[in-house]
């Protein structure tokens, strides 16, 4: 591995950060303190600052030059509403909010990253630095856009890049096409007529009904969809009634649907609600059907693809870059992707030998109790943001608009 010496020198100081916002995690839109703490960074750094975009956003701007090349690379800033189990010095200090997935560790690899490239600009083009809240649930990317992110600051490509526990530290992997799916979750309220449940032939019982959607719905998955085009339909709620000796009025179903295809999506969502109408008529019974789309698939585009992984081969290694294996998981950089030429990779974790005495004892999973970033790879992602950058400005061909 090949990481950038200077950015080497100063990581201390950049880990030092990521233990600062590790320890005051802020939720989704909340991210005052992070966002001041980034935006007197980059300020610092002589780098210039513009904040607002999807309430809590920052943007930096690095120019060099006279080229209108211009790229953007972005990091999360939130974190999760869950209680970290971690005793170290740096663990969470606001009951109930954890940093689990890491989003403080990419603001910081996106920082080291910016003192270099601020401070060499051995560059020819513009920079966008793109520090953006709400991931987790809040559909922040999509927010940043509506506030003008592409229209203020004209980019040809956008570029992402998360942790994944498991992987070596700073072992890095992609794929062209889907890598993510959508996220969507659905509603459904079955209404009866409730009764004695010594006098079931009075009423009309919901919970039966409950019962008969949640196996059809995975003749969906079985019987309606392509075998070889993923989706899944996880029931993952299902309340009903306050007694035992009574028939309840109604039933609630809730749970989620994921699938890579917007196409695959549409026909799932076709079938639930046929098959949910259909069936709580056929006990007498009546349904709403909700179905709300969160985030859309993730999908990376092929020639920003492929340049991410000869980048990451210069500055890891052919021999650490890997094919990504796609997850049902969501993020939603998809809705960047969707406007945006760009790709999306993942950066090693390990697998938690890095956390320091006073750790929970745990397995360092994403969204866990126990988790936290391995700081030991911050100079390597900061330094192939700053080799993605370099290389891209020196072969991407200059903007005819």
């Amino acid at each position: 591995m090949k990481p950038i010496e200077q950015i080497v020198a100063f990581n201390a100081e950049i880990a030092a950060v990521r233990r600062e916002i590790h320890a005051h995690p802020e939720l989704r839109y909340d991210e005052h303190r992070t966002s001041e703490l980034v935006a007197n960074k980059l300020s610092e750094w002589g780098i210039e600052v513009h904040r607002g975009l999807g309430k809590t956003g920052v943007v930096g701007v690095v120019r060099n030059g006279s080229s209108r090349r211009a790229i953007g690379l972005r990091a999360d800033m939130d974190a999760l509403p869950m209680t970290e189990l971690n005793r170290f010095a740096h663990a969470s200090r606001i009951k109930g909010r954890m940093h689990a997935c890491g989003h403080d560790g990419h603001t910081a690899m996106l920082l080291a990253a910016a003192r270099h490239l601020s401070s060499q600009r051995s560059f020819d083009g513009t920079v966008y630095l793109v520090f953006q809240p709400a991931e987790e649930g809040g559909a922040g990317a999509r927010e940043m856009m509506r506030d003008g992110l592409f229209e203020r600051f004209p980019m040809q490509a956008i570029f992402g890049m998360h942790n994944w526990p498991g992987l070596k530290p700073g072992q890095l992997a992609m794929r062209t096409g889907p890598m993510l799916a959508s996220s969507n979750e659905f509603r459904i309220v079955l209404k009866g007529r409730g009764t004695h449940a010594a006098l079931p032939h009075l009423g009309i019982d919901p919970i039966p009904v409950a019962c008969q959607l949640v196996q059809a719905f995975q003749t969906i998955v079985s019987r309606n969809r392509n075998p070889i085009d993923a989706a899944l339909i996880s029931v993952t709620m299902l309340h009903a009634g306050e007694a035992t000796n009574v028939v309840p009025d109604s039933a609630e179903i809730r749970g989620t649907v994921r699938t890579f295809r917007p196409e695959t999506l549409d026909m799932v969502e076709r079938r639930m609600r046929e098959t949910t109408e259909h069936t709580a008529s056929a006990f007498g019974a009546s349904a709403e059907f909700h179905f709300h789309r969160n985030y859309p698939s993730l999908i990376n585009h092929d020639a920003e693809t492929r340049f991410c992984q000869a980048v990451a081969a210069d500055v890891v290694g052919a021999d650490n870059v890997f094919e990504f294996e796609p997850t049902m998981g969501s993020e939603d950089f998809a809705f960047f992707l969707e406007k945006m030429p760009g790709c999306y990779l993942v950066i090693g974790n390990g697998v938690g030998d890095h956390r320091a005495v006073g750790h929970g004892l745990g397995p360092c999973v994403l969204h866990g109790p126990h988790y936290d970033f391995n700081d030991e790879i911050i100079p390597i992602g900061g330094s192939y943001w700053v080799r993605l950058a370099e290389r891209w400005f020196a072969e991407a061909p200059e903007p005819t608009a």
